[in-house]
C-alpha cells in the first residue's frame, strides 16, 4: 500500500503544474515508485520457508526414517513339548478314524416301511429287528402257497385210495386168470389202470414238493419283510422313516431310500493316514505310535501300526498306513480326526514325561556353514541365534535342546532378507 499512497501524492503535485509542463514531461513523471515493492515481499519469506522445512521432514519420515525399511515378519513362540512322543517321534502324521467293519443295512426287495426300532447311538446286537416294511402283498402270497400245498396233499390222498383200488382189482384179474374164469383183456386192463394211478402218485408227490417249496418261498419273502442287524455294533445313522419306500438299488429318480440304517462295529475302530511316500521307510508294521485326537489334545492314546497298504497314490504320492487301537474307549468316535508320531524303537510307551528343550515350527529353523539358527525377535529388531537341534528336522515341529527357552519369539516368515539388528514388524 505504500506505493499506492506515495503514487496519489505524486499525481497531486503533479495536477499543479499540468497546464504549464511539457506533454513528454508529463507522460514522464507518470511512474510507479516500486522501491517500496521489496519490502512488503519480506512478509512472506518467513512462512516459505517453515513450509519447506516442514515437506523436507514428512519426506524423511516417510522414505529416510529407520521404520520404512522394516520387514514384516510372521512370529511363532517356542513352546515346551509335551511329552516324549512330541519330542521323539520320527514322523509325524494326520488322518481320520475309520471303521473296519461297517454295513448300510437294507432289505432285499423294495417295499414301503412300516416301522423302523433303531435311533442314532443305539446298541444293537447280531439278528435284532431294526424296521419292518409293509408285508401284506407277501403274507397273501404265503396264504395261496400254505393253500396250494395242502391241495396237492389233499390230491395225494385222493390217488393213493385209487391205487389201492386198482391193486385190489389187479389182483383179482390175476386170480381168475389163472382159473381161466377170465379174459387176457380184463387183466390188462386191470393191469394198465394200476400203472396209470401208481404214475400220478408219483406225480402227486413231486407236485406236493413243488407246493412245500412255494411255501418257502413265500415264508421268506415275508422273512425279508423284516430287517435284521448283521452283527453286533452302533447305529451311526437313521436313513429312512414309516412310510417312505425302501429298495435294494437306487430307483424313483432319488426319492427311494437304499438303506434303513449305518451300523458300525465299535470294536474294528482304527486309524487310517496318508504317509508322504519319501518318508514311508520311517513306518514299519507293528511299530509304536501315539495318537491323539482332535477333540482331545491332551490325551495320548497308545496305538501301534497294523500294516501298510501296498500300493501308493500317485496323484498325491502317498501311502496309506493302518493303525490299531491298544485301548478301547467309548470317546473314540468314527471319522474324527487325529494325529499320530510314529515313535522310535527306544521311546518308552508311556509318552507323558516332560523333556529338556522346547518345540519350534520346522519353517523357522534356518541353516548355513556355521550351523542351525532361527531369528530371535526381541522388540522390533532380530537377532542371530544359534541353537542345538534334538531329533529330526524335517517335520512341522522340531525340538530345540540349546538355544531357545519357552516364550521365545522366532521367526517363521518374512516378506524379505533379514539380518541381525534389522528393525522388523511381525504379524
Amino acid at each position: 500500500m505504500a506505493y499506492v499512497t506515495r503514487l496519489a501524492q505524486n499525481t497531486r503535485l503533479h495536477r499543479k503544474t499540468i497546464t504549464m509542463a511539457d506533454p513528454s514531461e508529463r507522460i514522464s513523471q507518470l511512474k510507479i515508485d516500486r522501491s517500496a515493492a521489496p519490502q512488503a515481499g519480506r512478509n512472506w519469506l518467513l512462512p516459505t520457508i517453515v513450509l519447506i522445512l516442514a515437506g523436507a521432514g514428512i519426506l524423511w519420515w516417510l522414505f529416510l526414517s529407520p521404520g520404512s525399511s522394516s520387514v514384516v515378519v510372521e512370529v511363532d513362540v517356542a513352546r515346551k513339548p509335551p511329552s516324549v512322543a512330541a519330542a521323539s517321534s520320527v514322523l509325524d502324521a494326520s488322518g481320520y478314524v475309520v471303521a473296519r467293519r461297517q454295513a448300510t443295512v437294507s432289505s432285499k426287495v423294495t417295499g414301503k416301511v412300516r416301522e423302523v426300532f433303531i435311533e442314532e447311538g443305539m446298541r444293537v446286537e447280531k439278528d435284532q429287528v431294526v424296521a419292518t416294511l409293509d408285508d401284506a402283498t407277501q403274507q397273501a402270497q404265503l396264504a395261496l402257497a400254505v393253500a396250494q400245498a395242502d391241495s396237492a396233499r389233499a390230491s395225494l390222498v385222493e390217488i393213493e385210495a385209487q391205487l389201492r383200488n386198482a391193486r385190489l382189482d389187479r389182483n383179482r384179474q390175476r386170480d381168475l386168470a389163472e382159473r381161466d374164469l377170465t379174459s387176457k383183456s380184463s387183466l390188462d386192463s386191470a393191469e394198465a389202470v394200476y400203472d396209470e394211478l401208481a404214475a400220478r402218485l408219483e406225480t402227486g408227490r413231486e407236485n406236493v414238493d413243488v407246493a412245500q417249496s412255494n411255501v418257502a418261498l413265500a415264508e421268506d419273502a415275508v422273512s425279508n419283510m423284516t430287517i435284521r442287524a448283521p452283527f453286533a455294533g452302533m447305529v451311526v445313522s437313521k436313513n429312512a422313516q414309516p412310510g417312505e419306500m425302501i429298495s435294494p438299488v437306487s430307483a424313483g429318480g432319488g426319492f427311494t431310500r437304499t438303506g434303513i440304517c449305518t451300523i458300525i462295529d465299535t470294536d474294528s475302530l482304527e486309524i487310517e493316514v496318508d504317509v508322504n511316500e519319501s518318508y514311508i521307510q520311517r513306518v514299519a508294521a507293528g511299530q509304536r505310535v501315539s495318537a491323539v485326537l482332535d477333540a482331545y489334545p491332551e490325551w495320548r492314546i497308545p496305538a501301534e501300526v497294523i500294516a501298510i497298504v501296498p500300493t501308493a497314490d500317485r496323484q498325491k504320492a502317498t501311502v496309506r498306513v493302518r493303525i490299531g487301537f491298544l485301548e478301547r474307549d467309548e470317546r473314540v468316535l468314527r471319522d474324527m480326526g487325529v494325529k499320530v508320531a510314529f515313535l522310535g524303537g527306544d521311546t518308552p510307551q508311556e509318552a507323558v514325561a516332560e523333556v529338556q528343550g522346547v518345540m519350534i515350527p520346522g519353517e523357522a529353523l534356518r541353516s548355513d556353514p556355521e550351523g542351525d539358527f532361527v531369528w530371535l525377535v526381541r522388540g522390533d529388531n532380530v537377532e542371530r541365534r544359534s541353537i542345538v537341534l534334538g531329533g529330526p528336522r524335517d517335520r512341522p515341529q522340531v525340538l530345540v535342546t540349546n538355544g531357545l527357552v519357552a516364550g521365545d519369539s522366532v521367526v517363521r516368515k518374512a516378506d524379505g532378507p533379514i539380518s541381525s539388528g534389522q528393525h522388523v514388524k511381525t504379524e
